[in-house]
């Protein structure tokens, strides 16, 4: 009897505050979905290997058997740090991102290759910007009416104007978890805040994020599979070209591979002080080591679909290996029904590479972090998918 197919999975999350547990029940409802659907079997269970958080996977596809360990690779303490600011801090946030953004010439390219992040870029600023105008203009309204009313005149009404409009943020700021404006801002702040360099603390845990990657691929595996997800997918990219460069991937070893699902790359490759991720970017798209694939959608209003991030950064090798950029095509793999569910619900949208699709195409989360070939296997004479974007329209290219 064949021994089974052995992964292990490596996944880096987007800037999510919420604790890694999220994703194994995601993985594991949305698995025994897709699995349904697709005429496969999976199980869950405990990891053998107990460091960090995870779980363990077997599957079954066409008798042939699999086995997965599906690790989290965690930054959401980082994170929550970074949401940590008050209401004054978060308007401060604004104004310099915003800055950022649009006195780098940043903001102008990023619309030049899709319309729909850029649109979820600007909404915090907008719906922030109107928060305080509502409330402001109800202080004034209350405040003035109070001093008319009771003939204090101005020395009671701007202190009750200031009150009330305070009174109010503060109510917006409650109501955030249905309008996540703060959480957006908070997210663009903390890519931007140094120009697109990375703090100390985020590559402080890039080193370990390395480091735990080295440690796995010393095992005997067929195949290490780093997953990036949103933001997560330049981290991997960072992560494995420190990897590649520091010599840490054994030739003999495991297959190394690359997902990259739903990137927004651009925000922070288009950034002036982003050098460390352009020369990243750059590197690993020349590597042979690491088979690069990354998904995205034109349906996503998160990502930049369809975006080559190598390419539209500006730095792209001449002996390039990668990244093959394919499709999610929601609008097939989607049932008319289930895109109807999910309408404007764009965060949904936006984590739906991880998650069963009603009609499948080559591209199955499950399959792919769980079935029994590598993904350069899976994916083996497959060409960029039409409607790629690849003209590089980034101002700063230095690395």
């Amino acid at each position: 009897m064949p021994r089974p197919f052995r992964r292990r999975v490596l996944y880096i999350p987007g800037y999510d505050p919420i604790p890694p547990r999220r994703y194994r029940e995601l993985y594991r409802r949305e698995g025994a979905e897709q699995a349904e659907i697709a005429g496969y079997r999976l199980s869950f269970g405990a990891r053998a290997d107990r460091s960090g958080f995870g779980w363990a996977v077997n599957g079954d596809f066409d008798g042939q058997a699999t086995q997965t360990e599906y690790e989290v690779l965690t930054w959401a303490d980082i994170v929550q740090r970074s949401m940590g600011q008050s209401i004054a801090a978060t308007y401060g946030q604004l104004i310099r991102t915003a800055w950022t953004y649009i006195g780098s010439g940043a903001l102008f390219r990023l619309a030049q290759l899709r319309r729909g992040p850029v649109i979820a870029a600007l909404y915090p600023v907008v719906v922030l910007l109107a928060e305080l105008a509502i409330s402001l203009a109800l202080g004034l309204l209350l405040g003035c009416a109070a001093g008319e009313l009771t003939g204090f005149g101005w020395w009671l009404g701007l202190p009750l104007t200031l009150l009330i409009c305070w009174r109010g943020l503060l109510l917006w700021q409650r109501l955030d978890g249905h309008i996540f404006a703060y959480y957006l801002m908070h997210d663009y702040a903390f890519t931007a805040q140094l120009g697109g360099a990375y703090p100390a603390a985020l590559e402080e845990r890039l080193a370990q994020f390395r480091q735990r990657i080295a440690q796995v691929l010393s095992t005997d595996l067929d195949e290490v599979l780093v997953v990036g997800h949103s933001s997560g997918a330049y981290l991997a990219v960072s992560v494995l070209a420190d990897l590649i460069r520091a010599e840490e991937a054994p030739q003999n070893g495991p297959h190394l591979s690359l997902l990259t699902l739903g990137h927004v790359v651009p925000m922070a490759s288009f950034l002036p002080r982003a050098n460390r991720l352009r020369a990243d970017l750059r590197d690993l798209s020349a590597s042979p080591e690491v088979t690069w694939i990354d998904v995205s959608a034109p349906g996503d209003a998160c990502s930049f679909g369809l975006c080559d991030p190598v390419a539209v950064t500006g730095i792209e090798p001449p002996d390039r290996q990668g990244p093959l950029v394919l499709s999610a095509a929601f609008s097939r793999t989607l049932s008319a029904a289930r895109q109807k569910k999910l309408r404007f619900r764009w965060f949904r949208l936006h984590f739906q590479y991880l998650c069963a699709f009603d009609l499948p195409e080559d591209y199955d989360y499950f399959a792919i972090t769980a079935g029994p070939q590598t993904l350069g296997q899976r994916f083996a004479g497959r060409h960029h998918s039409p409607g790629r974007i690849a003209h590089p329209v980034n101002r700063w290219v230095a690395t």
